[in-house]
């Protein structure tokens, strides 16, 4: 810890939070056990993520969080000795030094951040199916098409993908009889009938939502380079965490998009990341702003896996704090595991309002010396009801609390300052061109044209050239040019490494293998025979 940061009140083991009657510290051993931010628009809930994501920045600790209205943005650039900042840091105790941290910005649509991607058999069904706004029966189709893309050995990357894939699981309902064309097809449609009746109406309109995902951004998304979680996790060269800001001001337009992708980035974190036990600090801390969106209108087993990831990811090393305008936005299940509070303001001018307004009060541990509903109606702006988990992992008495003044900027920075930093980023150039590899559709596309590999192996249409002689070198030593049911690990394995050097050298792609390697062959061997807790593929 430096003499600076002893200056703005934190400790080794503490965040200093706010104070009122009492100091609020946040415990950093404890900080895994997630938390809720909550208050009434315009209370002060961006300047408390800010003061927090502060905080574990400077312990070392990694941050996450989705920026709604560009004003976390502020983090980045130091902060000003205004009057009223240095008031109230003089009236808490506290010397105000100036700071700034160290961010990388992403963004969904690649205009304010680095671009997010993540391919769509990574997204697995479950999610993918809450983003579409599937029902069960159209749900079920999707399943059959991923059990099939996984057992065809079709990487699913993007949207053409799955596209491609749908309209192959659809029955022919062309001619038939001795003189009719052969379907090149036909093992595809008939392992997904299989499975059940897969009907053209219900792919129809399974193609109409994708329609829909695609007019709200979801093309930009689902694609390579997959982002690699670990570039979340990373501190600076002076030891403190990287502040990883989601620009989500267009993304909030899309409000399925939004929530599903951070749930997905959730449940690959769960899936990822190893056990770790109580640690001193947590690995990552993940702010997740606009709560309510991750609960509106999901049906009970997706709220059963929510609960799950949220209940478990702790064990990870993994704080998740929720923030939302009311407690009541966010399930008693979830509810129940966050342990850390902040609220704000709310106001109660409808029956509904007070209901709320009991409901917030009802959370908290009493406190004989305060009215807490009565309170919470009378707080002012940058005023907050706190209780953190104690020692023993008990919540605190709640305590009316000024929260202290963030140090970097308050408000969005400007965008000559943005376009800087993101050309000092850590990860600049790793995410910032989009690879379009051999995958699902061109693979179907090959074998409607007829130029896909024949049960023997022999690839139609590639002549002896380079790819020719790669693939059967490779097939070769593998045994995967030898006619059988279904292929190895380890010659799919190879199958996947001759496409990926050949990809390599069609196109002369700027991604480096092991990226290639780790989205393409990843998504497509052994990872693709296990889904995890949300349905996306368990990394192994």
């Amino acid at each position: 810890m430096t003499a600076q940061d002893s200056k703005l009140g934190d400790t080794d083991d503490k965040i200093f939070v706010g104070k009122g009657d009492e100091q609020a510290w946040l415990t950093l051993a404890l900080a895994n056990r997630h938390g809720l931010v909550t208050g009434a628009t315009g209370t002060g809930k961006t300047v408390t993520l800010q003061v927090m994501a502060e905080g574990f920045a400077r312990a070392g600790v990694p941050v996450f969080a989705a920026d709604i209205k560009g004003d976390l943005s502020g983090i980045s650039e130091v902060g000003e000795a205004k009057d009223f900042i240095v008031k109230r840091a003089t009236e808490m105790g506290l010397n105000f030094q100036p700071d700034q941290f160290s961010t990388v910005f992403w963004d969904v649509f690649g205009e304010q951040g680095h671009p997010v991607r993540a391919t769509v058999t990574e997204m697995g069904p479950l999610l993918l199916a809450r983003m579409l706004d599937l029902n069960d029966v159209q749900e079920g189709v999707l399943n059959v098409a991923f059990r099939v893309a996984d057992d065809a050995g079709l990487t699913l990357i993007d949207m053409k993908d799955l596209r491609a894939l749908l309209d192959a699981i659809v029955p022919d309902s062309g001619k038939k009889g001795a003189d009719a064309e052969e379907d090149p097809l036909a093992a595809i449609r008939k392992a997904a009938q299989g499975f059940g009746n897969v009907t053209k109406a219900t792919v129809g309109t399974i193609q109409r939502q994708l329609l829909v995902l695609e007019n709200q951004g979801g093309t930009k998304f689902f694609g390579e380079p997959a982002l690699t979680l670990k570039d979340f996790m990373k501190t600076d060269r002076d030891g403190r965490g990287m502040v990883n800001i989601l620009v989500a001001d267009q993304l909030l337009q899309s409000p399925r998009l939004y929530a599903t992708f951070l749930l997905w980035m959730l449940s690959e974190l769960f899936e990822e990341l190893p056990e770790a036990g109580d640690l001193p600090k947590p690995k990552l801390v993940f702010f997740f702003d606009e709560a309510h969106l991750l609960f509106n209108d999901a049906p009970k087993a997706l709220m059963d896996k929510i609960e799950q990831v949220v209940r478990l990811i702790r064990s990870k090393g993994v704080g998740v704090y929720f923030v939302t305008q009311n407690p009541v936005d966010v399930p008693d299940r979830v509810l129940g595991q966050l342990g850390n509070r902040v609220q704000h303001a709310l106001r109660a001018f409808t029956p509904r309002d007070q209901k709320a307004v009991a409901a917030a009060a009802q959370t908290f541990r009493p406190n004989p010396k305060l009215d807490t509903a009565k309170v919470i109606m009378e707080l002012g702006k940058g005023e907050a009801l706190v209780s953190f988990l104690e020692g023993n992992g008990t919540p605190a008495m709640v305590e009316r609390v000024m929260i202290r003044p963030p140090s970097a900027r308050i408000g969005p920075i400007t965008p000559d300052e943005r376009k800087a930093i993101m050309a000092a980023s850590p990860v600049k150039g790793k995410y910032d061109t989009a690879v379009d590899a051999e995958s699902a559709y061109e693979m179907i596309q090959k074998r409607i044209a007829g130029t896909a590999a024949t049960a023997d192996g022999s690839a139609g249409g590639n002549g002896g050239g380079i790819l020719g002689q790669i693939g059967s070198i490779v097939g070769s030593v593998f045994g995967t040019n030898v006619k059988r049911g279904r292929l190895s690990t380890g010659q799919v394995i190879a199958r996947d490494v001759t496409r990926s050097v050949t990809n390599q050298v069609i196109g002369g792609l700027a991604a480096n293998v092991g990226k290639s390697l780790g989205g393409q062959l990843g998504g497509s061997i052994g990872r693709t025979l296990v889904r995890g807790a949300l349905g996306g593929l368990l990394r192994r």
